[in-house]
């Protein structure tokens, strides 16, 4: 029995390009010993794709411009009896011969932008191809701060007070959204809607620093979005696992950052190196929390992965009133960073075991897609053929 080739898909045009190559490494890796054939697909900064053996070497990506050098693009396909394939593109040299790959199943292993936001999964729709994860409706709602916030007061899911605008607003009615941020109260905290690793999030405590912040995060998105700051400040994070109508919740964590809003740097750049992604951050898992408050955390967090119609994995994260114990959503990750294995590494499930689910829950999801109806067998185009060009409605003849 031939192997089931696998893509893992990562990278792309995002801010937390490299935040997604290291868990793709980390993807890979962990699937080494299984039955499946790993391919893997890399989305460039400038969109490019790319796919080859280099490309699940890590240190390969010390020299980007040598690596797409050496990598062969990459499409996908149809072919004759409608499977789809990803194909290599021609290759130089008389007995050369590009390949093409059946694709078995998708690892999408994107953060932000156009490969958590639910475009590349409109894509593997559009292929009818299994993949990880969320849906486009979940993944779009789900990167999407101001929309999540949304979503979640209309389905009793507690949040922070806050206001949104975009950057038109912002040069046309600076004043009056200075006005009512400052109704929140500060401190408050800035984010670009459609980001996450806290790229572009700042702690503001005055008027200055809040101009300040606004024209740092408007560097990122169009779109920001401006919150009270919960104070003292407690963030606890779980994980929850399966889809909308079966799933369970991981313990919880407790992230230690240098600062009370963790940073880009606290996720990623302490405690072991960049290398081990999500995984390096410090962490109290699991969480100094009593066993009422961790439940409380669990049981919201299902009801959110449901209300987001959510798939796969992700990561819940909470902010908790340290002295009240009032709990607020903060942001659902429908792609969490090294995909939270190491909260289900504490839940008795090794990251090897988390994939294998990952792409199991994937394809049993495209086969119930799949064993719907689909289409609808009538020829209307040859119904109007007959009447005539004029008789379609606000065409002239």
């Amino acid at each position: 029995m031939s192997a089931k080739n696998l893509i893992v898909a990562f990278g792309g045009a995002s801010p937390e390009h490299e935040v997604s190559v290291l868990s793709a490494m980390q993807v890979m890796s962990s699937l080494e010993e299984s039955s499946y054939q790993i391919i893997p697909l890399y989305i460039t900064k400038s969109g490019r794709w790319l796919t080859g053996e280099s490309l699940k070497d890590l240190s390969q990506y010390k020299d980007i411009k040598k690596l797409e050098e050496n990598a062969l693009s990459c499409a996908f396909v149809k072919d004759a009896i409608g499977r789809t394939l990803l194909k290599e593109q021609e290759k130089s040299g008389l007995f050369s011969k590009p390949q093409s790959f059946p694709v078995y199943s998708l690892v999408c292993a994107f953060h932000g932008s156009e490969g958590e936001n639910g475009s590349f999964q409109g894509v593997c729709e559009m292929f009818n191809i299994p993949y990880t994860g969320s849906g486009v409706l979940g993944s779009s709602v789900g990167m999407d701060k101001v929309k999540a916030k949304q979503l979640c007061e209309a389905n009793d899911i507690p949040v922070t007070n806050s206001l949104d605008f975009y950057e038109s607003d912002w040069e046309q009615h600076q004043n009056t959204i200075l006005d009512e941020a400052k109704l929140l109260g500060f401190p408050l905290v800035v984010k670009p809607a459609n980001l996450g690793s806290s790229i572009g999030v700042k702690k503001v405590d005055d008027r200055d620093e809040l101009i300040e912040a606004v024209e740092t995060a408007f560097r990122y998105d169009a779109h920001l979005l401006v919150e009270e700051a919960i104070h003292p400040l407690m963030e606890i994070n779980c994980s929850v696992l399966g889809t909308a109508e079966n799933c369970r919740a991981s313990v919880c964590e407790r992230p230690l950052g240098i600062t009370e809003t963790l940073s880009f740097e606290d996720k990623y750049q302490s405690g072991g190196g960049a290398e081990k992604g999500m995984a390096s951050a410090d962490r109290v898992i699991p969480a100094d929390i009593s066993s009422e408050l961790t439940e409380q955390i669990r049981t919201l967090a299902v009801h959110t992965f449901k209300t987001f119609d959510a798939a796969g994995v992700a990561r819940l994260d909470f902010l908790v009133n340290a002295d009240t114990k009032e709990v607020y959503f903060n942001e659902i990750n429908t792609i969490p960073g090294s995909f939270s294995f190491y909260l289900w590494d504490k839940s008795d499930l090794n990251f090897t075991q988390l994939m294998e689910e990952l792409i199991d829950i994937g394809v049993k999801r495209h086969q119930a897609k799949n064993g719907r109806i689909r289409s609808y067998d009538t020829n209307l185009l040859s119904e109007k053929a007959a009447k005539g060009i004029k008789g379609l409605k606000g065409i002239k003849g």
